[in-house]
């Protein structure tokens, strides 16, 4: 690759990975994600689909090669089928990925599997409808199986089960979570919850369940072989011995954090690019393609500006002030 045309930031780190958040909209209410009466943003505010394909197309140019669509739920997202096809197609990408509650894969797998999307992640927090139902506020734990189901029938292969636990909650669904990914060949990482946005669902303190916690309680009922292997994102991969076609990961912002190796940045919806999901550092990228349409050059400026405003590290906390008060919706996964 030729070297000016990558992105690196101020401590030397490659960036190659970019995380687009399509929409801030959900047809969930994730008591982790969001609060329940959640008010989203004018359509004027967010950048459009035009927009959002520019900014792809000129982060793959400056040596992106992984973009993982995000939201709120993407799949919400009018036109995110086409989105889909534009950016896979895109010189020098080598995996166009996206993040979904599953609610619509049962209409949408096939159509996105067309059109060039790598591979999908998809939410599962609980097999047990009434908790599900809980957890989401409003999601149905059959649609979403469905969905997975449907995933798999339209070719997708490496889908990935993310699972928050959250204790007291569904930490003692644990081992049932991965004998559901093993029985339909998935990978599932379990993610620390992150303290972003205001909630009263719960307490975060109280809810907190640590990696460690998580992978000892797994080990009861299998054994975790640890793995090298990378998905170019934070989490860190373990392999069953009974069941190698099955990857566990473990993402651990508070336990065991994965700021060193951080080769990631996040577009939100209304066009400013996170340097950081813990930190507020960022760039108007909006503001950039509003004043100067069609200027790729500016844009480009504006982005490698940009990685110099990203810090080595978050500080999160367990319990405690919400350090971060934008929800996870507004971040892009």
């Amino acid at each position: 690759m030729d070297v000016q045309r990558t992105l690196t930031d101020s401590f030397n780190r490659k960036v190659d990975y970019l995380r687009m958040s399509v929409t801030d909209r959900c047809d969930f209410r994730c008591v982790y994600c969001m609060a329940e009466d959640m008010q989203f943003l004018p359509r004027q505010q967010i950048l459009s689909l035009e927009e959002l394909y520019q900014v792809a197309e000129r982060f793959v140019s400056l040596g992106t090669r992984k973009i993982r669509l995000t939201g709120g739920e993407p799949l919400v997202r009018q036109g995110i089928v086409d989105l889909c096809t534009r950016i896979a197609t895109l010189p020098g990408l080598r995996e166009l990925c996206l993040t979904s509650n599953g609610s619509q894969l049962g209409r949408l797998a096939q159509p996105l599997f067309d059109a060039g999307v790598s591979r999908l992640n998809i939410s599962l927090d609980s097999l047990d409808p009434v908790l599900f139902k809980a957890l989401t506020r409003t999601g149905e734990l059959d649609q979403v199986i469905a969905g997975i189901d449907a995933a798999r029938a339209a070719g997708f292969r490496r889908t990935k089960l993310n699972c928050v636990v959250l204790k007291g909650r569904n930490d003692n669904e644990i081992v049932d979570l991965v004998r559901f990914a093993i029985d339909r060949e998935l990978d599932i990482s379990f993610i620390e919850e992150m303290p972003l946005g205001l909630i009263d669902e719960h307490e975060r303190g109280e809810s907190y369940c640590s990696s460690d916690d998580v992978k000892a309680r797994i080990a009861e009922h299998f054994t975790l072989i640890d793995s090298a292997e990378s998905s170019q994102g934070p989490a860190r991969y373990w392999r069953l011995a009974e069941a190698p076609h099955t990857r566990v990961g473990f993402i651990s912002p508070h336990s065991h954090n994965f700021c060193a190796t951080c080769n990631r940045v996040r577009l939100t919806v209304e066009g400013r690019l996170l340097l950081c999901l813990g930190n507020e550092h960022s760039m108007d990228l909006k503001q950039v393609m509003r004043a100067y349409p069609g200027d790729a050059e500016r844009l480009e400026t504006a982005i490698r500006e940009a990685m110099q405003l990203k810090p080595y590290r978050h500080h999160f906390e367990v319990g405690g002030e919400v350090q971060i008060v934008r929800f996870m919706n507004m971040t892009g996964g």
